[in-house]
């Protein structure tokens, strides 16, 4: 059995093809556009009737029936599959065990049987490493433990892709992603809900106490990425693990805050006492992403100030107009109760279609 080398691979050479497991979820459209500016053929699957981004043509159904026969089809033809499917925050524990385990193990087998193999690009977590102590820098060498079911069955995929690529051959890389934000994010996450108020004038929100702090990439930095790993010669990707993210833990306060400034509009934030569910077991989290530079050539480019206005424009929040000078600016966060059990800190909040 033969497998192509990494000369013939990527988006780059003519007539590369693309294909892209969740690709109209919220990182998954914009892999697709990313690949699709690069000059690849792309073909998003969905289990949704949502449109992929510019020059990506429709969704095909997402293949998650138990069928490594139909996926092998599938990626027959592909240069690169990236797997951006699975259940998130919105999703059922078993749910997450399907789409981030089980479709990963398929996925993997799948691309075994077939004689010219393309690369696989799987999108990890951050949330696989579970708790890391205040001030800390996690690199891929640090040991995954993590405490959600979120956590344990991305880590259970990450294993799976891990797996294949020393005991089947299969050319993979796995991308260990922060918290995205930008354009597209969705409405039940933080940045959703902060701008869903924002949009329609109301003058408070409530939110579960901002205590996390979130190492936030721009999820066009993300799809980036994305793109160098598929470039990236077999010898140093394959098999490995690769951190991507800002490199900074940010306070997800400050998020709102900036916001909020950004907006120019009056919203006052209470943090209620109310007890709710615990999402994450990660209070802190920041990356290490010397491996990303050294082996992709990549970095983040885009700041949190650009993210955050280019997706409060893209969800209906005009930014603020110049205020003279000398003019107060509109009150933001304004902290009420605190308590450590908070929900709103900062999470991608994607539902199941992807990531």
């Amino acid at each position: 059995m033969t497998t192509r080398t990494a000369p013939d691979r990527g988006p780059g050479r003519t007539g590369g093809s693309v294909v892209v497991l969740g690709g109209t979820g919220f990182l998954g459209r914009h892999v697709c556009a990313a690949f699709a500016a690069a000059g690849a053929d792309v073909v998003p699957f969905s289990r949704t009737a949502r449109p992929a981004l510019d020059n990506c043509g429709p969704a095909r159904p997402d293949p998650l029936a138990p069928d490594t026969g139909a996926l092998a089809r599938l990626c027959a033809d592909a240069d690169i599959v990236v797997n951006a499917a699975g259940a998130v925050w919105g999703g059922t524990e078993q749910e997450m065990i399907e789409a981030n385990t089980h479709l990963v193990d398929r996925l993997t087998r799948a691309l075994a049987t077939l004689p010219a193999r393309p690369r696989l690009v799987q999108l990890g977590s951050a949330y696989e490493y579970g708790p890391t102590e205040p001030g800390a820098v996690t690199g891929e060498d640090h040991p995954p433990a993590p405490t959600t079911p979120y956590g344990r069955t991305k880590l259970a995929g990450t294993r799976a892709v891990l797996r294949a690529a020393a005991e089947q051959d299969i050319d993979a890389v796995v991308l260990r992603v922060s918290v995205a934000c930008g354009p597209g994010a969705p409405p039940n996450s933080l940045p959703g809900i902060v701008a869903a108020h924002l949009a329609e004038g109301r003058g408070e929100l409530r939110l579960a106490p901002l205590l996390a702090h979130r190492d936030l990439v721009d999820v066009r930095d993300v799809a980036d990425a994305v793109v160098a790993a598929a470039r990236a010669p077999a010898g140093q990707v394959t098999g490995t693990v690769v951190n991507i993210g800002s490199g900074r833990a940010v306070p997800v306060c400050t998020l709102v805050d900036l916001m909020i400034s950004l907006s120019g509009r009056p919203l006052r934030i209470v943090e209620e006492r109310t007890a709710r569910g615990t999402r994450s077991d990660a209070p802190w989290q920041r990356l290490d992403v010397a491996r990303a530079r050294r082996v992709l050539g990549w970095a983040p480019r885009r700041s949190l100030e650009e993210s955050l206005a280019d997706f409060m424009a893209a969800a209906g929040v005009p930014p603020a107009r110049s205020r003279p000078t000398g003019q107060p600016k509109p009150p933001g966060h304004q902290a009420g109760a605190r308590r450590t059990d908070g929900r709103a800190d900062g999470e991608p909040g994607q539902g199941k279609d992807g990531q």
